[in-house]
């Protein structure tokens, strides 16, 4: 039995694999209803989690002194995309473990990415996918990802960083816009939802080409599934 004030899309988490087989799968169940108390308490609410995420980007900083929170998250950003580039061109492996632990780790930052854009209201759990589906393919590295490719994927998605900034202005705008809808209405516009859910899920996409490194067919300009 669906729990109430869930609207599940025809092609729901159990079918958020792209009917492209595109590595890369997300979804949001859309809410048919939201609070209006945890909408207009939402930064308030967030902040204990978003202090909780700077905590785990900064772990990793430490070890090196940065001097500013912005070379804090640049280092966290370079570790996640130097080690799986080195395992890769080096080794021409891709330890299951260590996709498992970017894999969980980017589910939960999801799921805190989700609630802070009004998209659910369910506080975001630890280790429980919720209404959050993130899906990516674990790569044979042999015979699906060339050894030395990685090294220019984030030079090649360059026409896709153009785009994302522009969806990710959108995105601030819609979740503006949505915010005082709910406070409104009780309802997150669909239109804009499918926005906010579309810039994620391509979002995703680059990141795993790009930087993730867990596919080499390029990311498909396109929101939808």
């Amino acid at each position: 039995m669906e729990k109430p004030g869930i609207l599940r899309s025809k092609a729901g988490p159990e079918a958020a694999t792209p009917e492209d087989g595109y590595p890369v799968a997300f979804f949001v169940e859309y809410p048919t209803s939201c609070s209006r108390l945890k909408t207009l308490l939402r930064v308030i609410l967030a902040a204990p989690i978003i202090l909780f995420m700077q905590l785990l980007s900064g772990d990793i900083s430490l070890l090196v002194e940065t001097g500013s929170p912005l070379a804090s998250y640049l280092t966290f950003a370079a570790v996640f995309w130097i080690a799986p580039l080195l395992m890769i061109t080096l080794r021409w492996k891709y330890p299951r473990w260590c996709f498992d632990t970017y894999l969980e780790l980017y589910r939960y930052s999801t799921r805190v990415g989700v609630y802070v854009l009004l998209l659910r209201d369910e506080y975001p759990s630890l280790d429980e996918d919720q209404a959050v589906t993130l899906r990516i393919a674990y790569p044979d590295v042999k015979s699906e990802l060339n050894r030395f490719l990685p090294t220019i994927k984030w030079l090649l998605a360059a026409p896709h960083y153009i785009v994302l900034i522009l969806l990710w202005i959108a995105v601030l705008m819609a979740t503006i816009v949505a915010w005082f809808t709910i406070l409104i209405a009780g309802r997150y516009p669909r239109a804009l939802f499918t926005l906010v859910e579309g810039t994620i899920r391509w979002t995703y996409r680059v990141y795993c080409y790009a930087f993730m490194l867990t596919t080499d067919r390029y990311p498909p300009f396109r929101l939808a599934p």
